[in-house]
């Protein structure tokens, strides 16, 4: 039987870690939206690249949250979705698709070069191989099936937030945000559990395990709502002038191609 000063000390710290979490998501959350307000779209794409790296880094570490174990990269991975959704709203679909190539790219980079730095043989005043060797000795099944998923769920979020903004006419932010951020976390979360895992636990361990973790990244998703509000309030704000480029540059490359079209039909009907 369990030490109940034990144990009301580990609900405590239980009650603690959910107090990290909303935390966690506030200070998470609003340095996306610094990026956005800082260095515009190119500050987003980058998040994305950084998020992905320290999401991969920090998700070996798990803690009980609400009574569920529960990965700490949540956050972090939440606030790539949030990133991308962003770009789609703020600046445009290729912006978005844009960076998730650029964090599946982080992400071999990140594989790559921890794993031939753990085939260096460490010098005798070494003292951080131990501490690697545990962190980034990683199966290689589980890596490729992180990246994969990771790949597969961002680029659906993109589409999908896309796909319900042209539908409702650009209304309704809060439910594609909604809609699609949940449908992908939840995607990512049971593809990676069974590409990793399967023929290792059982189906019920596996659905166990990717339930639990989809519902605190679908309390994690519904927290980003106002953030992305917060976002789409800054460009429309500012009237951001990279969006209103890229428009004028499309536009004229438009009117040249027409206009090179009509000199050669004319050019053509002369002779």
């Amino acid at each position: 039987m369990q030490n109940p000063t034990i144990k009301k000390l580990r609900k405590e710290l239980n009650n603690m870690n959910e107090l990290i979490l909303v935390i966690e998501v506030a200070i998470v959350f609003s340095m996306v939206i610094l990026s956005h307000i800082l260095f515009k779209k190119e500050g987003v794409i980058a998040w994305v690249a950084i998020a992905t790296v320290l999401a991969n880094i920090i998700t070996a570490k798990n803690a009980e949250i609400f009574g569920l174990s529960t990965a700490i990269g949540t956050v972090m991975f939440a606030s790539i979705f949030l990133a991308t959704d962003i770009l789609s709203e703020c600046y445009t679909k290729e912006d978005a698709k844009k960076a998730v190539f650029i964090g599946l790219s982080a992400n071999i980079v990140l594989i790559c070069a921890t794993q031939i730095a753990l085939r260096y043989t460490p010098s005798e005043f070494d003292y951080a191989d131990g501490a690697m060797q545990t962190l980034f000795a990683l199966n290689l099944r589980i890596s490729i099936a992180s990246a994969v998923m990771y790949f597969i769920s961002n680029l659906a979020d993109v589409y999908l937030f896309n796909k319900i903004k042209d539908k409702m006419h650009g209304r309704a932010l809060w439910v594609r945000n909604n809609v699609s951020t949940i449908i992908c976390n939840c995607l990512e979360n049971f593809g990676f559990i069974a590409l990793a895992f399967w023929g290792i636990y059982d189906v019920g361990t596996i659905l166990t395990i990717a339930m639990s973790t989809s519902i605190i990244e679908m309390i994690v998703a519904l927290l980003d709502t106002p953030f992305l509000y917060i976002a789409k309030a800054v460009s429309n704000g500012r009237n951001d002038d990279s969006v209103i480029r890229d428009r004028i540059d499309t536009g004229a490359a438009i009117r040249f191609s027409n206009d090179k079209a009509i000199d050669s039909a004319y050019s053509t009907s002369n002779e």
